[in-house]
C-alpha cells in the first residue's frame, strides 16, 4: 500500500509498504478515505526524531471496511466508519474502567495499529469503528477525533448554562470547544493571534474575540464577564506557546473557576512560572484533560458522531484546506503556516 513515512529531517516521504493484515477474529481492515492533520502532528512538522523515522503516523481519519475478522457481526465490506486511534493495553486497571486514554502502553498500542491514518490501510479493533450516516462525509467525520479531545474537556470543566467561559486557541481544538459551550448554553468569548480563526470563531457563534497578537486578553475578559473573571478557561493552543498562554488563562479566570489545559505539551520538563500562592488562596483549579475515552456509559467518540450526524456540530465549516496524500508536506506547510494561508482544519484525500 502507499503510507507516507516519517524521514530524518521529519517530514514525509511517499513509499510503498506492506499493508496491515487482520491479526484476530475481533479486528477490522479498512481503507482509508480522508485523514486530518493535528496540532499534535504539527509540533512533529521538520524536527528530527529518530523514534519516528520511517514511521507511519496520523490519527484523525475515516473510511470503508474492506473486510472483517470472523468474529465480527456488526460491521461489514462496504461500511462507511470512523475510526477512534485512542486505544489502550486493554488488561491494565485503567482499561478496566475505560479511562483507556491514560492508559500506561497507549502510545505503544495505538501506533502499533489505528493511529496509523498516513496510509491506504488502517486495521483495528472492530469497537474502535463507528458507522457513519449517509448524510455525515468522510471530511466531516475525521473531526470527529477533534471533536472527541473538545468533549471529554468539556466534561471535565462541567461547562454550564450561562457561564462566561473563555479559550485561547482558535485551531480546530479551540473552535470545536466553542461550538460545545455554545450548546451548552454558555457566553464565549476566543483569542487567537490569527484574524482568519477568529472570523471563523465568530462565524461558529462566538459572542466576542480577542486578537491577543496586541490586546490584552487579561482585560478583554475581565471587560467581558464584568469583572469577575471567566467561570472556565480553556486552552488549546499548548506547545511552544504553554509558558505564554496558561499564565495568560490564570490571569483571566475568576476566584473559584477553572483553567482546563486541553493544548498538548512537548515531552520532558516545561518550566512556567504561575503566581501559585494567588491560585492557591483563590482555589483556581487547573485541570489536565488527555484524548478521550467514555463519560459514564458513553463512549465520547460515539457521543460526538451523535451530535454531528444531528446537526449539532459545524465540521464542514472548519475545513478549509485539501490535498492529497502526495501533497502531504504541502498539505503541513499549509497548516504550519496558519498566519499566511488562513488554515484551521486541512483534510487529506488518502484514496
Amino acid at each position: 500500500m502507499k503510507a507516507a513515512l516519517k524521514t530524518a529531517d521529519g517530514r514525509f516521504e511517499i513509499a510503498e509498504v506492506e499493508r496491515p493484515i487482520i491479526p484476530s477474529s475481533d479486528f477490522v481492515l479498512a481503507r482509508v478515505a480522508v485523514a486530518g492533520i493535528c496540532g499534535t502532528d504539527l509540533r512533529h512538522w521538520k524536527k528530527a526524531e529518530k523514534e519516528l523515522e520511517c514511521h507511519i503516523v496520523g490519527h484523525e481519519l475515516a473510511g470503508e471496511v474492506i473486510e472483517v475478522g470472523e468474529a465480527v457481526h456488526d460491521l461489514k465490506p462496504g461500511d462507511r466508519v470512523v475510526i477512534e486511534t485512542v486505544m489502550g493495553d486493554g488488561v491494565c486497571e485503567y482499561c478496566a474502567i475505560q479511562r483507556y486514554n491514560i492508559c500506561e502502553h497507549l502510545y505503544d498500542v495505538r501506533t502499533k495499529y489505528v493511529s496509523r491514518a498516513y496510509a491506504e490501510y488502517v486495521c483495528g479493533p472492530s469497537r474502535k469503528f463507528y458507522k457513519l450516516p449517509d448524510h455525515v462525509s468522510f471530511e466531516e467525520a475525521a473531526l470527529i477525533d477533534t471533536f472527541s479531545v473538545c468533549l471529554h474537556a468539556h466534561h471535565l470543566g462541567q461547562v454550564g448554562v450561562n457561564q462566561r467561559v473563555a479559550i485561547i486557541g482558535a485551531g480546530p481544538i479551540g473552535l470545536g470547544q466553542l461550538q460545545l459551550a455554545k450548546l451548552a448554553g454558555a457566553d464565549v468569548i476566543v483569542a487567537d493571534p490569527v484574524r482568519t480563526s477568529l472570523d471563523l470563531a465568530t462565524k461558529l457563534g462566538a459572542d466576542a474575540v480577542i486578537d491577543n497578537s496586541g490586546e490584552d486578553f487579561a482585560a478583554r475578559v475581565m471587560a467581558f464577564t464584568g469583572g469577575r473573571g471567566a467561570d472556565i478557561v480553556f486552552e488549546c493552543a499548548g506547545g511552544e506557546s504553554m509558558p505564554q498562554t496558561l499564565p495568560m488563562a490564570t490571569r483571566a479566570v475568576r476566584r473559584g473557576g477553572k483553567i482546563v489545559v486541553v493544548g498538548g505539551f512537548d515531552a520532558g520538563a516545561t518550566t512556567i512560572p504561575l503566581e501559585w500562592q494567588r491560585l492557591q488562596m483563590s482555589e483556581i483549579q487547573i485541570l489536565l484533560s488527555a484524548s478521550f475515552a467514555f463519560h459514564d456509559i458513553y463512549p465520547e467518540q460515539g457521543m460526538v458522531l451523535d451530535l454531528l450526524a444531528k446537526g449539532k456540530l459545524d465540521a464542514r465549516t472548519m475545513i478549509t484546506h485539501r490535498f492529497d496524500l502526495d501533497r502531504i508536506n504541502d498539505a503541513f506547510d499549509t497548516a504550519d503556516r496558519k498566519e499566511e494561508t488562513g488554515a484551521v482544519f486541512v483534510a487529506l484525500n488518502i484514496t
